[in-house]
């Protein structure tokens, strides 16, 4: 990834997105651009607008952390915006290779089997383990039958994100479609900033890009965010309509990898449906083995 270009994009989206009267500043009449002007941006994060306008072409090498903080609270950026410039700045001066995870391609990344173990123990929800690409890397067994549709098309090769865009059979399995496209092109973009070294990454944006305008459109947005807890609904192929919490939790003997916990509430139809799934999928390993 270009890390200028990066920096620029994500910097001036952010800045078109705050209206003057959120910044607290006069709306005037006459505004070429929309949100705040450069020179407003400068004046909340009081630098000179020469200085600013310098970090929006791209120039974050030997940023301090306090002209960092000062443009995110200037650009009211969030949690994961603010990790996200951070992320920017230490692949500009290079000072991200400390922090990069020494694992280049988590592709290639092999389970340990007490992981393994983990997630068969998980018997009462889907439980995976992805990379920042969205790519499933390990799976229990309630899992891989979840995701029947994701692993029913070659070409997704086991990624989330090709499964979104491209298969129309995630139309269905998403009710809220497009509240699934964006986070999934969120998480996309923060690992982006996050790895941007990332040729396996650079080459599953351009395949989609090319592919998909949903995606495209979304990509040029350059939102992010960080992923850990929410619920979500699904309509699965066998069982129908499911509303699932979820629980991201971030594996620290694998820097970049998440472990991802699916459940329903207690007495739920859900509940209901995540049992008859685990029958379902409990038949479904069994048969080959029976005929």
């Amino acid at each position: 990834m270009d890390n200028q270009h990066e920096v620029r994009e994500f910097l001036s989206s952010r800045r078109a997105r705050i209206t003057p009267e959120q910044a607290g500043l006069p709306s005037g009449s006459r505004r070429r651009v929309p949100g705040l002007r450069r020179s407003e941006v400068a004046a909340l994060a009081d630098m000179s607008v020469e200085y600013y306008a310098k970090l929006e072409r791209g120039s974050l090498a030997g940023v301090s952390p306090a002209v960092l903080e000062a443009v995110a609270r200037a650009l009211q950026l969030d949690d994961a915006e603010r990790a996200h410039l951070l992320h920017l700045a230490q692949a500009a001066d290079g000072s991200d290779a400390l922090t990069r995870p020494r694992r280049r391609a988590t592709r290639q990344w092999t389970p340990h089997p007490s992981l393994l173990w983990t997630l068969d123990a998980i018997t009462a929800g889907p439980a995976f383990v992805r990379n920042g690409r969205m790519d499933l890397l390990a799976v229990n067994q309630l899992a891989r039958a979840f995701y029947s549709g994701v692993y029913a098309a070659p070409g997704n090769q086991a990624n989330l994100a090709r499964f979104i865009f491209l298969d129309p059979a995630a139309r269905r399995f998403y009710p809220e479609w497009d509240q699934g496209a964006d986070i999934t092109v969120a998480i996309l973009r923060t690992e982006a900033g996050r790895n941007p070294h990332d040729k396996d990454l650079h080459d599953l944006v351009g395949e989609l890009s090319t592919r998909s305008d949903e995606f495209r459109t979304r990509w040029g947005a350059h939102n992010v965010r960080h992923h850990g807890t929410g619920t979500k609904r699904y309509t699965h192929q066998v069982v129908g309509e499911l509303t699932l919490a979820y629980e991201g939790l971030e594996m620290a003997a694998a820097p970049g990898l998440t472990l991802t916990i699916y459940t329903a509430e207690p007495g739920s139809p859900s509940e209901q449906a995540l049992r008859l799934l685990a029958s379902w999928a409990a038949t479904e390993e069994a048969s080959p083995a029976a005929t």
